[in-house]
């Protein structure tokens, strides 16, 4: 993903969700529509996410240091998965609750035209900044469905500006729902129901970023036309004649660690393999930039050892090997 066209997205959004979330709270002082507070905490919200956001991305570019050779690639993850919990739920937790004390404690709307004014300004404000975001995820996805981008996408940034945006024209129609049935019928119920809705969706779309970003946070390979790009680079077919096996890894978004167990020819010297190794790595970064940290290490192919498959208790994260009896 581009850092620039995530930025951009950001700051779009920013930029709407804080004069919207203003607009929210002055139409909550008119009305006294529940809905009109939960959907100002939500604006609130999400303009805190975009700041989190933001002071994610500046803290990944600092350069890697001894206690942290990889770098901070991850912050960026880091940060994505505070918004999904943190804001997100308490956003959606907020909303549930002043909902359920609207239904209990019904009120009928007063001045309704502020509420209805600020909730159209802010579907014109959230579809400008979503539209931003759209346009920005475009130049990255492909061919990939929308769903299938926000699943597979390294960098948080864009999935989660999409979502929050997505949830908060959905959360704005609910609101507008609320309001008008709350002023159709004169009962403030409605407005209630409405706000609860609001929150249902906030925790909703929680859920599905905090799952997307762990996955990120417990560290994914590249994707499968990134890893065949890689072999295809590794591969010269005359000193490195194959590969034996290879593990990828994402230190950050634009960042990927490759170690590979290459075949060499048995009778090749040392210096060879030495060179050979060299100009595999070039190839590789030729091939794909982001993988700047790069591990091979040479070995005899042997098609006996290759049958038995690999060892489960030699893979991270397999089983722990139990010591022999009287060892």
């Amino acid at each position: 993903m581009s850092a620039s066209g995530g930025t951009r997205a950001i700051v779009a959004a920013l930029g709407a969700n804080l004069a919207i979330a203003v607009s929210k709270f002055v139409a909550f002082a008119f009305s006294g529509s529940s809905s009109m507070l939960a959907e100002g905490v939500h604006s609130l919200a999400d303009s805190g996410n975009q700041f989190l956001l933001l002071v994610g991305g500046k803290k990944a570019q600092r350069a890697a240091t001894p206690q942290h050779p990889f770098g901070y690639g991850r912050e960026r993850y880091i940060y994505a998965f505070l918004v999904s919990i943190v804001l997100f739920s308490v956003g959606g937790m907020f909303a549930i609750y002043e909902g359920y004390e609207k239904i209990s404690h019904p009120h009928e709307v007063e001045h309704w035209y502020w509420p209805v004014g600020v909730l159209v300004f802010a579907i014109i404000a959230e579809g400008f900044s979503f539209r931003t975001a759209i346009k920005e995820s475009n130049a990255l996805r492909g061919g990939l469905s929308w769903a299938q981008f926000v699943r597979r996408a390294k960098a948080p940034e864009l999935p989660v500006v999409l979502l929050e945006d997505f949830g908060a024209l959905i959360g704005l129609v609910l609101a507008l729902l609320g309001v008008g049935l709350a002023l159709l019928t004169g009962n403030g119920v409605w407005d209630g129901i409405g706000t609860v809705c609001i929150g249902v969706l906030l925790v909703l779309i929680a859920l599905v970023l905090a799952a997307e970003t762990k996955s990120l946070l417990l560290g994914e390979a590249a994707g499968a036309d990134v890893v065949q790009q890689i072999e295809t680079a590794m591969v010269d077919g005359d000193t490195v004649t194959r590969v034996i096996h290879m593990r990828t890894l994402h230190l950050g978004p634009e960042e990927l660690l490759v170690a590979a167990k290459i075949a060499v020819r048995h009778d090749n010297t040392a210096t060879e393999i030495a060179t050979a190794i060299d100009a595999a790595e070039a190839r590789i970064r030729a091939a794909v930039p982001i993988a700047r940290v790069i591990y091979l290490e040479p070995d005899i192919y042997s098609e006996t050892e290759a049958a038995r498959g690999a060892d489960p208790e030699a893979t991270p994260g397999g089983p722990t090997p139990h010591p022999a009896p009287g060892h």
